[in-house]
């Protein structure tokens, strides 16, 4: 591994009887042995420390449509220069980025740079955000952080798309200079969790429930529907009747479609009628604002004023269409929509632009 690339890591301790290098980033809690490696991967003991071994080396660069995260109430058809590393610390057997999360090849990660030069590079393509995507960003949270204080100067914000599986210990200073992150709820079931992520379903509650009641950060919340695996009525209930009972009814669920990859290809994709019941539960539950997602479904795709039912913003696979918002006020009626707003949406689209970024261009 390239030492360019080593960099100490925050959140560990060493073990008073094993001496091996315990991770506290994460609720695994790895502890790790001298040249070892934590099950993401990616932190490591290198001399009894534990250094983070992407430290400013991503799988590469892209400006993808914020709406593609998925959020629908940040930033409106605004451009975002998404970022990942490579590993996870979850072990998804349905995992659709499982090339990237999955890797243990370090050649997958082809491109090198540091936090002011990926600001740079995300302020001159006109991008309001940076995102931390296709990988989860909490296995390289020091870079992220880093990452999210220079675009904080410089008046970029960043989002987090993330599974929310880190431990208290680090929750705090992660979330600190994040705006905007999409949790990924991948079930309602701890056998689910234990079963097909090899992790568990607490953490990734009590992280909705700190993001929603100690930080201002504009949260929104995906759940990939597994037809036999956590689609059923009695599941789907439980989990928006605890949204709104914990988080209340404004939080976006989206609720996508699965499609076999990874070790689950023969299972198979979820049906619309699925998706759509999904949906019908999450109404019915009151919540305001469910959104289908991996479909062509420009109706459910689009959000509704929940007093006065008035189109608000008509979405066509990441393509704004008709935008009636007065800032964050529905034009019709006035009610309050929640979310970050700003006085026009963009009109980026649905374009998808590979970006190389040179160091030496650095400012």
């Amino acid at each position: 591994m390239s030492n360019e690339s080593n960099y100490k890591a925050r959140w560990w301790h060493t073990h008073p009887q094993t001496g091996k290098v315990v991770c506290t980033l994460c609720p695994r809690k790895c502890q790790i042995p001298q040249g070892g490696r934590g099950f993401c991967f990616v932190r490591a003991n290198i001399n009894d420390e534990l250094v983070l071994t992407t430290y400013g080396r991503s799988s590469g660069f892209c400006i993808d449509p914020i709406e593609k995260k998925p959020l629908a109430h940040f930033l409106p058809g605004t451009a975002t220069l998404s970022l990942g590393t490579a590993g996870c610390n979850l072990g998804c057997k349905f995992c659709q980025n499982w090339d990237i999360s999955k890797s243990r090849e370090m050649d997958t990660l082809a491109s090198l740079a540091t936090p002011v030069a990926i600001v740079d590079a995300a302020k001159h393509s006109g991008c309001r955000s940076i995102a931390f995507t296709y990988n989860d960003p909490v296995i390289w949270a020091e870079y992220a952080i880093d990452i999210a204080q220079a675009a904080q100067r410089e008046g970029i914000k960043t989002v987090a798309v993330t599974a929310g599986y880190i431990s208290p210990d680090a929750r705090t200073e992660f979330f600190q200079s994040i705006d905007a992150a999409n949790i990924d709820l991948k079930a309602f079931t701890e056998t689910f969790y234990r079963k097909l992520t090899q992790t568990q379903l607490q953490p990734v509650l009590d992280t909705l429930i700190y993001l929603k009641h100690q930080t201002n950060v504009w949260f929104e919340i995906t759940t990939l529907l597994i037809p036999g695996e956590n689609d059923s009525t009695d599941e789907l209930r439980a989990l928006c009747d605890w949204i709104v009972d914990n988080l209340g009814p404004d939080v976006p669920l989206h609720f996508t479609a699965f499609h076999p990859d990874y070790k689950m290809k023969d299972t198979p994709r979820t049906p619309h009628h699925t998706l759509l019941h999904a949906r019908q539960i999450a109404l019915d539950a009151g919540i305001h604002y469910p959104y289908l997602g991996n479909v062509h479904d420009p109706k459910n795709e689009t959000t509704y004023c929940p007093h006065c039912r008035q189109q608000l913003i008509e979405r066509d696979r990441y393509y704004l269409r008709e935008y009636n918002l007065d800032l964050n006020r529905c034009s019709s009626c006035r009610y309050v929509i929640p979310g970050v707003f700003e006085k026009s949406p963009g009109n980026w689209g649905s374009k998808r632009v590979p970006v190389r970024i040179d160091r030496s261009c650095e400012s």
